[in-house]
């Protein structure tokens, strides 16, 4: 038995954070460094009464209402984020019943970051071949911006929200109805404080952040908000995605140039490209898709799908190289063939 993927929509919120936005907070940036720099020129940003779950509800019904598909045709639903609205019960419960899911389907949450969706797929796919369930409905959402601190221009700069919806079968059907090939991982736990909001789980639960700044005055950090590493997270991708991308390959008996395209966890355009050349991938096969999105975490991958769809980049025969990699540290490469 194989698995497919079969549809996938997404939704972004209405809120915009602009660079023209962020200038007027930081003059020290000027829009066109940040666009220069980024490539991204506006992020989505949840409302103050929007969380991951809401997200996720309006991703969802998007896809089944275009799609017109059927909650009841669902058996298990997969739900990856790292921001949850409570630490218990898990969301993806609570989206079974906003959704109208059947009470007999699965429903589970799993915590992973920029890796999320490679993984999330692998999962999907394990749950299909082994019987367990024939049609899923994978979601990823993160509402990182309320994490961000409001002085940190340097986080600011990159994240957006959002959320996307998969439907994954075991019937090769759908405009996208891409085969789930085989995956391979890559994780450093040395490297957890990289990206990381230190308090507010049960480890620094009461711990107060303070604001931490650098010898100029500007902000460093605060540990009850998002902290990430730049230098750290940029050696972490540069040197690990290149052979884990030959290990997939391998393990896929593939080449290097039987791929059609790559699509990578859109981080930021800097990043990418610097990668894309240390993994020799030829500009034309390596799709962005971040300027008026930003980097949404775990939604990045299945949005940047949707998009090269919708621009008539993915056809059938193809195969599609999957990369997610960052925060944990924690990287996963996949591999689809359109059918």
């Amino acid at each position: 038995m194989d698995a497919y993927i079969n549809y996938i929509d997404y939704y972004l919120p209405e809120k915009r954070l602009t660079n023209e936005m962020i200038n007027t907070e930081h003059p020290e940036w000027t829009a066109d460094k940040i666009s220069e720099k980024t490539g991204i020129y506006s992020r989505p940003i949840a409302a103050a009464d929007e969380f991951a779950s809401d997200m996720a509800v309006k991703a969802s019904r998007k896809l089944f209402l275009s799609k017109e598909i059927s909650p009841d045709s669902l058996d298990y639903l997969l739900f990856c984020t790292q921001s949850p609205d409570y630490f218990l019960p898990t969301t993806a419960c609570t989206l079974q019943e906003r959704l109208g899911l059947p009470n007999q389907a699965g429903a589970l949450d799993f915590n992973l970051g920029c890796s999320g969706y490679v993984y999330g797929l692998s999962l999907v796919k394990s749950l299909i071949i082994s019987g367990q369930a024939e049609r899923i409905l994978f979601i990823t959402s993160d509402t990182y911006s309320k994490f961000i601190h409001p002085r940190d221009k340097s986080n600011k700069t990159l994240f957006g929200d959002g959320s996307a919806a998969t439907i994954i079968s075991s019937s090769p059907e759908g405009n996208l109805n891409a085969k789930i090939l085989d995956f391979v991982y890559y994780t450093d736990g040395k490297g957890y404080d990289k990206l990381i909001v230190k308090n507010g789980a049960l480890r620094n639960r009461t711990a107060k952040g303070v604001d931490e700044v650098n010898e100029d005055g500007s902000f460093f950090r605060n540990e009850s908000y998002l902290y990430m590493d730049g230098k750290g997270i940029f050696e972490f991708t540069s040197f690990i995605v290149p052979p884990l991308l030959e290990r997939a390959l391998l393990k896929n008996n593939l080449n290097k140039e039987d791929i059609d395209l790559f699509i990578f966890h859109q981080a930021n355009a800097f990043m990418m490209q610097v990668v894309r050349k240390r993994c020799q991938i030829p500009e034309e096969k390596f799709f962005i898709h971040l300027k008026d999105c930003g980097n949404t975490v775990s939604s990045t991958i299945p949005i940047a799908l949707k998009e090269a769809q919708v621009q008539g980049k993915i056809r059938p025969g193809m195969k599609i190289l999957l990369a997610g990699f960052g925060v944990g540290l924690s990287a996963a490469v996949g591999i689809l063939e359109t059918v």
